[in-house]
């Protein structure tokens, strides 16, 4: 496959599905979480986990309760013997009674909103001791994020409050460690794979993405204002796992992050962004409807920018396979488009699931092998100066045969979609999808880089 003859040429868009509903998690699903990270605990020596969440980092926390405390902070305290306590602020006590597994309440004002009562009989490492940590050995600390330094004491960092860390040192004298790992560690964490429900379940954010990122394409005319493109970047009053980005021209004027009512203008760069939980969309490119509208000093960005990265997109397609080693992916995108030459430097690849980013087993020299059930977004960022960038981030899952039978046979509608998806990869794009992939959203690999010529996109 050679850049430069990639043509941009009229296609068909694809397929949009509309009035998809919600899966949700069932009980065996939870079920089998729960024994997921106990196995997982038991295999490490930690004898309790204490879970954190806020709003923007609730993901282990809900992993096993199947909820976050929204605006508040909140602790699930997991013992290795399955016995489960959550610790909650004002506002969430209710939702213990529907945690989907089995808990003791607390309640810590502490985790409440500021000039919220505060008034309570017991202090966090009261309550901390009364969930049983005061005889313990080892316990592992769980914030979101997992260290990976090269310098530091990886085990010793710890993202949770510091009065939350400094109540749980007070209140045990067992030796604490960050243990995120069991959790999003890409070559074994009890979140890196998931079942049939969860691929159904986390499908319908990605679907969602799409369809909106393909309407904000279409909507795409001078003239628009960016908060007319930002709504149609929302969906169904779902939680978006990312900042929605509707934005023209040069970004982050006065520190904005946000669309604002700023028009359109013909000629200039365009970036759009949305994620739900399962999956992101992404687009950049110009508000222009052929070559010749491109600005003076980016007459080759076709040739120089757009043509390689879809050519880079292919290939991670056509080559991501169950087994293979993360490092293999991130040195053939490597070889495909040159980092040094294309400016790119975080993982191309990543998992996904309640949050947008969860962990990467593609990195450099990663042994990590890619796994059956795993959810990972096409994430290859190229930063070439003097040119606009370019984007068509999407999500994707990896299923053995076993798991795409079991998709089958319980979610038959999601398999339609994922076989009408797969055929407009092979047989519009041109792309040889592996079998192995199932695609999640609907817009994989579509990228049209003059986004005022809505009949003209890649193919390879």
């Amino acid at each position: 496959m050679i850049a430069n003859r990639i043509p941009l040429q009229a296609l068909p868009e694809p397929r949009k599905f509309t009035d998809v509903p919600p899966v949700l998690l069932s009980d065996e699903t939870l079920l089998e979480r729960k024994e997921k990270v106990l196995t997982r605990m038991n295999d490490e020596g930690y004898e309790a986990l204490i879970i954190y969440a806020d709003k923007e980092h609730g993901g282990n926390f809900e992993y096993l309760t199947g909820f976050i405390p929204r605006f508040e902070e909140g602790l699930l305290i997991l013992h290795n013997t399955g016995q489960a306590t959550v610790i909650l602020g004002n506002e969430n006590l209710k939702m213990a009674q529907h945690s989907r597994i089995a808990v003791t309440l607390q309640h810590c004002a502490y985790f409440s909103l500021p000039n919220q009562p505060m008034e309570q009989a017991h202090s966090l490492e009261t309550l901390l001791s009364e969930a049983g940590l005061n005889n313990l050995s080892k316990v592992g600390l769980v914030g979101w994020k997992m260290f990976t330094s090269a310098v530091a004491d990886n085990k010793a960092l710890f993202d949770l409050p510091y009065f939350i860390v400094e109540a749980i040192k007070n209140s045990t004298r067992a030796q604490l460690e960050n243990a995120a790992h069991l959790f999003i560690r890409g070559d074994n964490g009890a979140r890196v794979t998931g079942n049939a429900n969860e691929i159904a379940h986390y499908e319908y954010g990605a679907n969602l993405a799409s369809n909106c990122i393909l309407d904000a394409m279409n909507a795409v005319e001078p003239g628009v204002r960016e908060t007319e493109l930002g709504a149609l970047l929302a969906a169904e009053g779902q939680y978006q796992t990312v900042v929605t980005i509707a934005a023209a021209g040069p970004r982050f004027a006065k520190a904005n992050f946000y669309p604002t009512y700023n028009r359109l203008q013909r000629g200039q760069p365009l970036s759009m962004t949305t994620g739900f939980k399962g999956g992101l969309s992404s687009r950049t490119g110009f508000v222009i409807a052929d070559e010749s509208e491109l600005p003076d000093n980016q007459k080759d960005y076709l040739d120089r920018v757009a043509r390689p990265y879809f050519t880079a997109v292919a290939h991670w397609l056509e080559n991501i396979h169950i087994g293979m080693p993360g490092g293999e992916m991130y040195a053939l995108i490597e070889k495909v488009l040159d980092k040094k030459q294309y400016g790119w430097h975080l993982n191309p690849g990543h998992l996904c699931a309640d949050e947008e980013w969860m962990s990467s087993p593609i990195y450099p020299h990663s042994a990590e092998t890619l796994k059956s059930g795993m959810i990972l977004q096409i994430d290859i960022i190229p930063s070439v100066p003097g040119y606009t960038g370019v984007s068509a981030e999407e999500s994707i899952a990896l299923a053995d045969a076993a798991l795409q039978a079991n998709i089958q046979t319980a979610y038959p509608e999601l398999w339609q979609r994922i076989a009408t998806r797969r055929d407009y990869i092979r047989n519009v794009l041109k792309i040889n999808l592996t079998d192995e992939v199932i695609p999640l959203s609907n817009t994989v690999a579509y990228l049209r880089p003059f986004l005022l010529a809505k009949d003209k996109a890649f193919s390879c």
